[in-house]
């Protein structure tokens, strides 16, 4: 070992001795990354980019230029933010205290944007904490997310508001031909189904044989005793 990092750091990159950065991860120009922030491998933070202190980011994140994820957030593995967005962490934002004197860091909680796996957020978008950011949802740009998002949706506007439901490939799910409540990702051909637990949706085990099915119809023509078709 020559002490030599395994990541790539530009010139004029802030990095704190304490932060914790992945094998094959990239920190762009002026990008700062503060104390206690833990990156993992892969991962690509553009110029001018913060990285709050104690921020922690699964493998394969991309923070585009000048994006501003203020801790305590989580992203977990393949989040994408946008240039410019913003991550908040203050409930009731005030520079001082009702007697004017100066806040301290006694006098707030910070509180941090949860991004899950694959998650996307799009160019000036804002995330006002706390909330949660689904799995492989999108969030547009310019978008003001100030509650959570749930698995695969695509919210836009201020506020955000769901208008679609997205695959893992990011576009456009479609309704299942079916006539079932499944989805379908027209340039990947993967099914999805309502997940109940979170209020979006699951990417079906296999697609072609466990997304749902209609029950047959009875043929009228059929006899009740005698049997259909054995192949």
């Amino acid at each position: 070992m020559n002490g030599t990092p395994a990541y790539r750091v530009a010139p004029g990159a802030d990095i704190s001795e304490d932060a914790t950065i992945g094998d094959g991860s990239s920190v762009w120009h002026l990008a700062q990354i503060r104390e206690g922030a833990r990156l993992g491998e892969n991962c690509v933070i553009g110029r001018g980019a913060y990285i709050g202190s104690g921020v922690t980011m699964g493998d394969g994140c991309k923070v585009q230029n000048h994006a501003l994820v203020y801790e305590p957030a989580q992203l977990a593995d393949g989040v994408f933010v946008g240039p410019a967005a913003v991550f908040t962490n203050d409930h009731f934002p005030r520079a001082v205290n009702p007697d004017l004197t100066p806040k301290s860091a006694a006098d707030w909680e910070p509180v941090g944007v949860t991004c899950e796996t694959g998650a996307s957020i799009g160019a000036r978008a804002v995330c006002v904490a706390p909330v949660t950011i689904g799995a492989w949802a999108m969030v547009a740009a310019g978008a003001t997310v100030v509650k959570d998002v749930p698995p695969h949706a695509l919210v836009a506007g201020v506020p955000a508001r769901r208008l679609a439901w997205v695959g893992r490939s990011g576009q456009k799910l479609v309704p299942a031909s079916d006539g079932t409540d499944a989805w379908v990702c027209p340039a990947t051909g993967e099914w999805y189904v309502p997940d109940d637990s979170t209020g979006g949706l699951l990417l079906a085990s296999s697609p072609l044989a466990d997304a749902p099915r209609p029950a047959p119809l009875d043929d009228p023509d059929t006899p009740d005793d005698q049997d259909g078709p054995t192949a």
